[in-house]
């Protein structure tokens, strides 16, 4: 178990002054705005129905059809996963994508991740991290849609909503529709942070939103169409199922934990300010049961 050192929040100064800055920063996004805390904190989401358990919505959509999914181990219809419930359902899945963390959501952040045969379904798994980061025309020629079904966060610097721009590139260069299931953003009530100056483009900041951005992926994918932020200025058709009995008001709690250092409900609400001191020598306890909810200076 991780131990913190003694130095932590005692007598490191820099750190001390850190620590309180990321307090009064998170502290801030409640306290700005009373009545949307007060409503964060009461409104009841227990009648929250996610893009994917809305099956009445788009099983007759794909039946008869040869569906791609981009997923991880967050696609789910209650306690099973996309893939097997629409497999049960009769879906012809052909193929599955993973993004960053891979398909069952067990790779470390960054880590390059291989293609494989799924154990439980015997589908073929196309690694979209790792020697390429969108589909090609021969992934796609046995497709006739694809669907997007990840959780996101809802910060710049969370990687799903790249992946979801590329795949809308690769589904509109080879004339694929992309079904999005849509899920809450766990982060929707904060829009907050600078916007990126584009000439800081990078593999963690790809659109010129906020840190903290508000946006659920089929909103986010609606933008990028409509902003032209996909790769010349590229339009992907798009049919999203959005979630139902939602407000972005509300606290929303992951039923699965989106990647492996983001788990806890604590550390996703803290990642979208914690996370912008990692380009300096801290660790945010990646590894420990509490990451991102805690800093140590690093020799």
């Amino acid at each position: 178990m991780f131990k913190p050192n003694h130095n932590i929040f005692i007598n490191n100064k820099i750190l001390m002054k850190l620590s309180i800055f990321v307090f009064a920063a998170f502290s801030f996004c409640f306290c700005t705005n009373p009545q949307k805390a007060i409503k964060t904190q009461t409104e009841s989401t227990k009648n929250i129905i996610t893009g994917a358990e809305q099956t009445e919505k788009y099983l007759p959509y794909i039946k008869g059809k040869r569906v791609a999914i981009l997923a991880n181990q967050t696609s789910i219809i209650g306690k099973s996963h996309l893939v097997d419930s629409l497999q049960k359902l009769g879906v012809n899945i052909v193929k599955v994508f993973g993004p960053e963390h891979g398909f069952r959501g067990n790779v470390s952040a960054g880590d390059h991740v291989n293609n494989e045969i799924d154990a439980t379904t015997g589908i073929p798994i196309i690694s979209l991290y790792g020697k390429k980061n969108k589909p090609s025309k021969q992934d796609l020629a046995d497709v006739d849609i694809m669907i997007y079904d990840l959780q996101d966060v809802g910060c710049r610097f969370y990687t799903n909503i790249n992946a979801l721009s590329r795949l809308m590139e690769a589904c509109q260069e080879n004339g694929k529709e992309l079904l999005i299931l849509d899920r809450p953003n766990p982060n929707a009530y904060l829009i907050d942070g600078p916007v990126l100056d584009m000439k800081y483009r990078s593999g963690i900041g790809m659109f010129p939103i906020p840190m903290s951005h508000g946006l659920t992926v089929g909103e986010f994918a609606q933008m990028a169409n409509g902003e032209g932020w996909l790769t010349n200025k590229v339009k992907c058709k798009l049919k999203i199922i959005p979630v139902a009995n939602y407000d972005h008001d509300m606290l929303y709690t992951l039923p699965v934990k989106p990647s492996p250092n983001l788990n806890t409900q604590q550390s996703i609400m803290l990642y979208p300010s914690v996370c912008m001191f990692e380009g300096i020598y801290l660790n945010h306890g990646r590894g420990t049961y509490f990451p991102f909810t805690v800093f140590e200076v690093q020799n």
